[in-house]
Order: structure tokens, then sequence, then C-alpha cells
């Protein structure tokens, strides 16, 4: 299995611990209410902690209900730190064995955040990433953090 690692930042003027809170602690409330196609979130193993593995059911521009598994990795309330693995379902590409996000939150200009992810893309075999599903992985998870962070602020 190789490991391909991907690196980003962003900035919200969501201030870090605010923004944390919504997007790790009340994550399954708030992403079915600000996202439409965002249908139900159901722990399917686990307490909510680290190993918890997470059932998002959600529905495609085509109609068709998809779902994803997303295993929590780990916590860092302290350091404002989430880690979470696609472990499964429709946004696991069939060249992926899971594919780790780790997110830290920070103080960003304006009283607002700054927002690091590694992405860690662990293949089967030697299969490398496709830059095509890769591209418009991050385009969705774009689009998703930003109706996120227009939901806190239309609800502050």
């Amino acid at each position: 299995m190789a490991v391909f690692t991907f690196e980003d930042e962003t900035t919200s003027p969501v201030a870090p611990a605010t923004l944390y809170k919504a997007l790790v602690k009340d994550a399954d409330n708030i992403v079915p209410k600000a996202v439409d196609s965002f249908k139900s979130v159901e722990i399917v193993e686990g307490n909510g902690g680290p190993g918890t593995i997470k059932k998002i059911s959600f529905l495609e521009a085509d109609g068709e209900t998809k779902f994803v598994l997303h295993k929590i990795e780990g916590i860092d309330e302290a350091n404002l730190g989430y880690s979470y693995s696609i472990v499964g379902g429709a946004a696991l590409p069939n060249t992926a064995e899971k594919i780790t996000i780790d997110t830290i939150l920070s103080d960003g200009p304006n009283g607002g955040s700054v927002v690091k992810l590694s992405l860690k893309y662990h293949s089967k075999g030697d299969a490398s990433p496709n830059e095509d599903e890769l591209k418009a992985g991050k385009a969705k998870s774009d689009t998703l953090f930003k109706v996120i962070e227009a939901y806190i602020l239309a609800n502050a």
C-alpha cells in the first residue's frame, strides 16, 4: 500500500472554537440541516469517540441515495484537531483502502479561523490516486465547508 499526502489550508470568518464545535461536536445535527442533500447521519459502530464509524446518507444530483462510511480516528479538543477516515461508500474510490483527513483549526485574521488539512490517500497496492477524482472530491469538500460556514454565520 502506498500513501499519498496532500496539504491544504483555507480561512473562515468563523472563530476557531465555534467552527470546531459545529464541524466536530454538533456535525451530526448541523450538517443535515445545512446541506439539503444530506439525509442522515447514524452511528453504526462505537460511542462517538475514536473508532466510531458513522454512515452518512446523501442524495446525489441524479436523485440516487448514496452513503459514505466515516471513521473517527482522533479528537483533540484542546488543540482543535480532528481526524477521520473515509472507509467505505460512494466517496471511496476503487483504488483506495481509505482516505484519512487530519484537520487543525487555529486563530485567523479578524477573529476568524485558519483551517489546515492533511489528506492521506492510502492506495490499494501501488495505485496512485486519480487526479480527476481528487479534484472532484476537493470541489465537493470545499462546497460543503462553505455551506456549513454560511449556516453557522446565519444562525450565530
